[in-house]
């Protein structure tokens, strides 16, 4: 009888400890939910990426079959505004975090990690029946900056008549990297935008007179389909190098090789951002893109992978 009421008195005890045990191992329950390699995630990227992303995510989710990634394509602001609101934790795009997102984010006690993983180039293409698909950097420069607005002063022999220069939007990075890298506080009445990078080649694939501007990645995939049609519905604008205007200048296009040197002048990064504060899948998701599988993909993309060497190998004909 006495050994029968010890064990009783023990019961509540050990039932205490139980749920201590169970609580201090538990910890967030999102987090025992989300890691490296499984869990639900939502995932910003900018629309210039949109083709290597699908191809990574895709490859990804067939490697880790518990992960499920929700993917977001936008433009350059509505990424980081989702971001910076915490409505995910991992965006793909093309600049870093600037000092004043960075302070925010500290204090809320995040630490953003950001990983770079490929290099990207701004393309510019013509109609396919407009004879100037050569452009000087110098002449390109003084597009954007107001100076030159109509063909006949770029081929005086030209009856093209205005340069209509076409964005994808006026939110995303590519009116913002142009506006940076020539010190504009805003572009000139000769620019205009539509709504995504497949309008802007739909313009153009109909005006003579417009210069179409998209990243590289869209019409950089040779195994892709979209990619294919895109190239044969337009044709891609070769630029020198800046200050090479003479008659002898070299004209680059923005092939992988011309990145990976560094000859095509309108070059970026592209860079994946976690602000998870712990090793979920946001983390496994950087990790993937920057391991071998990931950058493989992004070689064949097109783009030039960030951590991975790559051999240029150069074919005489």
């Amino acid at each position: 009888m006495k050994d029968i009421l010890r064990r009783w008195r023990r019961l509540p005890v050990l039932g205490v400890v139980s749920v201590l045990f169970l609580t201090g191992c538990g910890g967030d329950p999102a987090k025992q939910l989300d890691t490296p390699t499984r869990g639900v995630m939502k995932v910003a990227i900018d629309d210039s990426y949109r083709l290597f992303m699908e191809s990574e995510i895709y490859t990804f989710e067939a490697t880790y079959k518990y992960a499920q990634l929700d993917t977001i394509y936008g433009t350059e602001v509505e990424v980081f505004q989702d971001f910076m609101n915490d409505s995910v934790p991992l965006i793909v795009v093309n600049r870093k975090l600037t000092n004043r997102e960075n302070e925010i984010l500290t204090a809320q006690q995040i630490v953003p990690k950001t990983t770079r993983i490929a290099y990207d180039a701004i393309a510019l293409f013509v109609n396919n029946d407009n004879p100037d698909s050569d452009i000087h950097y110098d002449q390109i420069k003084d597009i954007l900056t107001g100076k030159i607005s109509s063909w006949n002063q770029i081929n005086p022999s030209s009856n093209l008549g205005n340069i209509k220069v076409v964005f994808d939007n006026y939110k995303s990075a590519n009116p913002r990297y142009f506006k940076e890298k020539f010190e504009l506080d805003s572009l000139p009445p000769t620019c205009y935008a539509v709504q995504s990078n497949r309008e802007v080649i739909s313009y153009v694939e109909q005006s003579l007179n417009a210069i179409g501007v998209i990243s590289v990645n869209w019409i950089s995939d040779k195994r892709d389909s979209v990619s294919n049609d895109f190239l044969n519905r337009i044709k891609v604008v070769g630029v020198s190098r800046p200050g090479d205007n003479g008659p002898s200048a070299n004209f680059y296009q923005p092939y992988q090789a011309y990145i990976a040197e560094g000859l095509y002048p309108f070059l970026r990064e592209v860079y994946c951002i976690n602000r998870q504060t712990y090793s979920g899948l946001a983390f496994g998701l950087s990790a993937y893109i920057a391991s071998d599988k990931g950058q493989l993909i992004i070689l064949h993309s097109g783009l030039v992978p960030a951590t991975q060497p790559i051999r240029i190998v150069e074919i005489k004909h």
